[in-house]
């Protein structure tokens, strides 16, 4: 076979067999233009999103769990972060299962469909429409630390009582039946998306419902033994700022790999994500120090945390200076939800959840139909002159709100039929890091 091509190559150089020479040498080429037209997979995409998924899955282990741990009290530090750890164990597994599928396997009205259940019929070339320039199965892997991140948020509003069975019980229901569908309808071609909802990153899907059903989680199972009038002070905010730390430089895989690609928009959500930490993490402190003399640590934590939530919607929709703009309302409204409110309606939320992401979610969702730009995301917001943008983001928070607090508050009834939801006072005053798993911290 190779000496009969070197005799056509030998002719044609001698002029002999022309055509058969030109058939000869152009069937190499041809055959790789045919490969690479088939492949959209980008080197440089597939490299950036393998960057970004790393990043957010560091926000949960070990960023949320510092983050969470540093803000409770020494014999609740392990139970603290043993939910973040088991919110990454459980929910990947899950999300493989079949998370994914009916998230972004079809575009249902209401759901995806079952075609990659086990990730069925995932190939090493498969890309996923939603994402054509990087392999399906690294869309799936960042998606999923997505899933992570938002179980493990709820977690904060019930730390220091609920007993960690129930934890497990609720976090797969609450995957279930809130997560997913909510990811499906925003992202995964629902009806929320196709209504043209704004929400790049998370602020409905992600925080808000995170937010809310953290809410209705802390005001189901009840107030802390002591809360109001008992020492519930930070164990070590210094966990707090490392995990601060890391979920600010999580954000950037967050926000900016929400492009999906390595391109200009992705740099553009990373600036107006890094700009609105700082405001949001100056203004709360500002505040502060005005109304209190000092600004506390834990106060510039979380407004940097409040800034970080509240662009995530809007972060590939606005240019970066909006970014400081949302910034600076995320650090003033949220420092009102966390103080005034908090106390005004007295549901012990204990990590802020609610006021920080609830609230943040909600704003940055709202302020993404004000601020976004059409040359950046395609779409133009208010301030370019289409106000029904802003009644469609109007539409998302609402169907969020809805479905979020009568899913969790149903979620919690069924849950505390079968196992308790929340340990006895005996255990609560001992701490969960000895009752629950047998450790403690000396």
């Amino acid at each position: 076979m190779q000496s009969s091509s070197r005799r056509a190559a030998y002719a044609a150089a001698r002029g002999i067999c022309p055509g058969l020479a030109l058939a000869s040498l152009a069937t190499p080429a041809l055959a790789q233009a045919t490969t690479a037209e088939a492949s959209t997979i980008n080197a440089a995409d597939t490299a950036w999103m393998i960057v970004a998924t790393a990043f957010v899955l560091m926000m949960t282990i070990p960023g949320l769990a510092l983050f969470y741990s540093g803000m409770v009290r020494k014999k609740n530090v392990l139970a603290t972060m043993a939910q973040s750890l088991a919110a990454v164990a459980l929910i990947s597994l899950l999300w493989v299962a079949f998370g994914y599928t009916l998230t972004f396997g079809g575009e249902g009205r209401w759901l995806g469909s079952l075609n990659r259940v086990f990730l069925a019929g995932m190939t090493m070339d498969s890309v996923n429409p939603l994402a054509k320039t990087i392999p399906e199965v690294l869309f799936m892997l960042y998606q999923m630390t997505f899933a992570v991140i938002t179980v493990a948020l709820v977690a904060g509003a019930v730390a220091d009582r609920m007993k960690f069975s129930a934890y497990l019980l609720f976090s797969i229901g609450w995957f279930i039946f809130v997560y997913i569908p909510l990811a499906h309808w925003v992202w995964g071609g629902g009806f929320l998306g196709a209504a043209g909802v704004l929400d790049f990153a998370g602020g409905t899907v992600v925080h808000l419902s995170a937010g809310v059903g953290g809410l209705v989680a802390a005001m189901v199972i009840g107030k802390r033994h002591g809360y109001g009038h008992d020492n519930l002070s930070p164990f070590d905010l210094s966990l707090a700022v490392i995990g601060t730390g890391l979920l600010w430089v999580g954000w950037f895989g967050f926000n900016g790999g929400s492009a999906l690609g390595a391109n200009a928009r992705a740099v553009y959500a990373i600036t107006a994500t890094h700009l609105a930490a700082c405001a949001g993490a100056l203004t709360w402190g500002a505040i502060e120090w005005v109304t209190r003399r000092k600004p506390s640590v834990l106060g510039m934590i979380s407004g940097a945390v409040a800034g970080l939530g509240t662009i995530t919607p809007a972060s590939g929709y606005v240019a970066p200076w909006h970014g400081i703009i949302i910034g600076i309302v995320a650090g003033a409204v949220c420092y009102w939800a966390c103080t005034y409110l908090k106390h005004r309606f007295g549901y012990d939320d204990s990590l802020d959840v609610f006021g920080v992401h609830g609230i943040g979610g909600l704003i940055g969702t709202l302020l993404a139909g004000v601020f976004a730009v059409q040359a950046i995301g395609g779409t133009s917001g208010l301030l370019e002159g289409n106000p029904q943008q802003l009644l469609i983001q109007f539409y998302g928070v609402a169907v969020t709100l809805v479905w979020s607090v009568a899913v969790t508050f149903v979620l919690l009834k069924v849950v505390g039929g079968f196992v308790p939801l929340r340990v006895s006072r005996d255990q609560e005053l001992e701490g969960l890091d000895l009752t629950q798993h047998g450790e403690a911290l000396q």
